[in-house]
């Protein structure tokens, strides 16, 4: 959704970011939220106490309550999928191939013996 709210909208975000580059992205305190986000998921409270207090004083009070509703919401989201073993469709496999290449999203399935794509699902013909 963001590579595509990015085209609409002329941003050219870099979400190497989210595999542990430096930089911010290109992305507003894109740095601090990606931060926050492994904070949100990890155990260190302080820290997470830290990086809320921060994104406060340099965002603003809403921006923290947005950053906080997406980490949780795409947390429960993923995990749902996971779960339930939901493989990614046809046509958002295509729209997203260049774009699970470039992050190294494939490897993950592919670690735990699953078939990432679902378009090499298909019968040979």
């Amino acid at each position: 959704m963001l590579r595509e709210s990015s085209r609409t909208k002329g941003g050219n975000y870099d979400l190497t970011l989210l595999t542990g580059t430096s930089g911010d992205g290109n992305i507003p305190h894109g740095a601090l939220l990606v931060q926050f986000a492994e904070a949100v998921l990890g155990r260190d409270d302080q820290r997470l106490t830290a990086l809320q207090s921060e994104i406060r004083a340099r965002m603003g009070d809403a921006a923290l309550v947005d950053a906080a509703a997406i980490a949780a919401t795409f947390n429960a989201i993923d995990r749902v999928a996971d779960a339930t073993g939901i493989p990614i469709e046809d046509n958002k496999a295509e729209a997203t191939a260049d774009f699970r290449a470039a992050l190294g999203i494939n490897a993950f399935a592919e670690n735990r013996g699953e078939i990432a794509d679902p378009r090499d699902r298909r019968p040979a013909t």
